[in-house]
């Protein structure tokens, strides 16, 4: 591609030609990059600020690997090497990767997601329903990049905005008709999903996370919406009002919104008759007579649902997909089928052990995640509940505290009077690390609700301990983040070994597709 067109693209503030390399208008470009090392013979270097690192640093690393230009916030005079200043050089690679692949999202149809929680579930459990309705689709996520039928694991839950684009390009010569994606708070603080042509966006939720990323709760929320109020004119914004925060976008989009909830009985589509005795939700959806006009006149009567999938945020996470496919006019017997199919998505409340008692496995985040998991166990039939949670390191006082107060709520609601606490000292990668100031005000807070709490340095005796009291009839709950990421391994092999009569494929189910392998 030509370097005159590709400039067009962008806003160019000032141009310092270099000295001895002055590459003209017609310059061909052969390709675009961030990283120094990756630029060849012909490149365009595009100079990211990052967090630990400012990519201007590396501009003569690019020169001497062969860019022929480079798009910078600052011009370096002694660098010679034509150089073109911006004021923003994220928006910019965004504007860049979309023109160098000529536009690849609007050729294909994509719904963005994102939430405070569910995104990964819901963005599979949309990818399901697509895929049963015999479409050929594409899926950006936490845990893998899916171009047709190319499957590959993800390295960030939205790629930055150069490979973003460089795989919905794969996507459109793949002839991929839908694609599905998770939109992270830091991909959209970050611009990495500029230009990205949205036919639907959903946001499920919003409740206190990366704080430590944008400062402040304002700040991640106003880079949430921006996926809401930025949406193009005669796209779809799907919404759930349950969320307060998220219920206040409705009339701030220029999109057509289509709504949902549980509870308060005002959205477009209601859920009816939740049965959430087994974990397992049996439900009925009602499209309403005040949704928008072609979707009650297409869907007039009630559906049933029965997931496979555990979880009160099971019900979320269907509903977000399930109005995203109505809107594709995807027939209901295709969504009940691929919905029921479901097999859900590791660490997300999964049900990684039913004999005679059930262990459930579950991120368990945030404040939200953890109010929306002790719901569910709440309207669940067992005698006892078991947790063992994880405290998460790196994440800062506040976070730990919220953390620690969920659970100090639901307590006296699930008869819990225990807490056996692990900071998983040799499960945990530097930047997981539990500080003592977050220990502490764990510690803290369970004092201070009257919870008893056995705290473990190493995560496999936190989970001997919750086998030991587990009962016929009872729940083990695996409940933390990073902490916790290996908890279900290390629950299994001591599972296998205390019951040896049981199969071992049978035990070891649960980890058999897991993509991290873990």
């Amino acid at each position: 591609m030509k370097l005159n067109y590709l400039l067009q693209s962008i806003s160019v503030l000032e141009k310092q030609p270099g000295i001895a390399a002055k590459p003209g208008p017609n310059q061909e470009i052969r390709g675009l990059a961030y990283h120094s090392r990756q630029v060849e013979e012909g490149f365009l270097f595009v100079c990211l600020k990052g967090y630990k690192t400012d990519g201007h640093l590396y501009l003569e690393q690019a020169r001497q690997q062969g860019a022929v230009a480079a798009v910078v916030e600052y011009v370096q005079d002694q660098i010679d090497l034509a150089q073109y200043r911006v004021a923003d050089s994220r928006a910019a690679l965004a504007a860049l990767a979309d023109c160098f692949y000529d536009h690849p999202s609007s050729k294909v149809h994509v719904t963005g997601i994102t939430a405070t929680n569910g995104k990964t579930t819901t963005t599979y459990m949309l990818n399901a329903i697509l895929e049963e309705q015999g479409l050929k689709t594409g899926l950006v996520g936490t845990v893998i990049v899916k171009t047709g039928g190319i499957v590959r694991p993800a390295e960030l839950t939205t790629p930055e905005s150069l490979d973003l684009h460089q795989i919905f390009h794969q996507m459109a010569e793949q002839n991929v008709s839908h694609a599905v994606m998770e939109v992270s708070s830091s991909g959209l603080e970050l611009k990495r999903v500029g230009h990205i042509d949205y036919d639907t966006v959903v946001l499920n939720n919003i409740s206190r996370e990366h704080i430590d990323l944008h400062g402040s709760f304002e700040a991640y929320f106003k880079a949430k919406a921006g996926l809401i109020r930025n949406a193009k004119e005669n796209s779809w914004a799907i919404l759930n009002l349950d969320c307060p925060y998220t219920a206040t976008l409705k009339s701030e989009t220029r999109a057509k919104v289509f709504t949902y909830d549980l509870k308060k009985r005002e959205a477009d589509c209601l859920v009816q008759d939740l049965d959430l005795s087994t974990g397992r939700a049996r439900f009925m959806v009602e499209v309403q007579k005040r949704a928008p006009a072609d979707l009650a006149a297409a869907y007039p009567e009630p559906f049933r649902i029965e997931l496979s999938v555990l979880g009160l945020h099971s019900v979320y996470n269907a509903m977000a997909a399930i109005l995203a496919a109505l809107i594709l006019h995807i027939p209901v017997p295709v969504i009940q089928k691929a919905l029921q199919g479901f097999r859900g998505v590791e660490r997300r409340f999964e049900l990684i052990f039913e004999d005679d008692f059930k262990v459930i496995d579950d991120h368990f985040a945030n404040y939200g995640n953890i109010n929306v998991t002790l719901e569910t166990l709440q309207m669940m039939d067992y005698k006892n509940l078991h947790l063992v949670y994880a405290i998460r390191g790196g994440r800062g006082v506040t976070v730990n505290r919220e953390n620690a107060e969920a659970i100090a709520e639901w307590a006296p609601k699930l008869v819990l009077d225990k807490v056996i606490a692990t900071t998983s000292v040799s499960h945990t990668d530097e930047k997981d690390v539990v500080r003592e100031e977050e220990r502490a005000v764990f510690e803290k807070v369970m004092e201070e609700a009257g919870l008893k709490t056995e705290i473990y340095e190493e995560l496999p005796g936190a989970i001997a301990r919750g086998l030991a009291k587990a009962a016929r009839g009872d729940v083990l709950l695996l409940a933390g983040c990073q902490g916790m990421d290996y908890g279900a391994g290390l629950c299994l092999e001591q599972i296998y070994r205390l019951k040896p009569h049981l199969k071992k494929e049978k035990v070891f189910a649960a980890l058999k597709n897991r993509v991290a392998g873990i």
